[in-house]
């Protein structure tokens, strides 16, 4: 079993900033990518950011130049660096890891969410 324990949402007005943390724990021999996703109400979950083990990110359109996906492997932790926010970046933010628990065994895992609200 992989838990995730996410922290860093909040409120804010728009153009501020907000930095989201996502920290693993468990049986863990690799994590191969993290990310993280989004899900406003009345909306499908999209992914935001993925990050894989060797440091290649991608991220969807609407945020690039606005958010920065990092993680430090050795504390098994995955951030989200959020500034310039907008009133359309509110959502439950999701964490999720891609967990190799053995050499052959590949686990996904998500954490409990987190809220993000950008409002004036």
């Amino acid at each position: 079993q992989v838990q995730l324990v996410e922290s860093g949402g909040g409120s804010v007005q728009p153009g501020g900033s907000l930095r989201l943390s996502c920290a693993a724990s468990g049986r863990i021999f690799r994590i191969r990518a993290m990310g993280w996703y989004r899900q406003a109400p009345g909306n499908e979950r999209e992914l935001v950011a993925t990050i894989t083990d060797g440091g290649s990110t991608n991220y969807i359109e609407s945020v690039k130049g606005r958010f920065t996906i990092s993680r430090d492997n050795a504390k098994n932790t995955v951030y989200l660096q959020m500034n310039s926010l907008k009133p359309e970046d509110s959502a439950v933010y999701y964490c999720h890891t891609e967990v190799y628990t053995s050499a052959l065994s590949r686990l996904e895992s998500w954490g409990q969410g987190t809220q993000v609200t950008v409002s004036s």
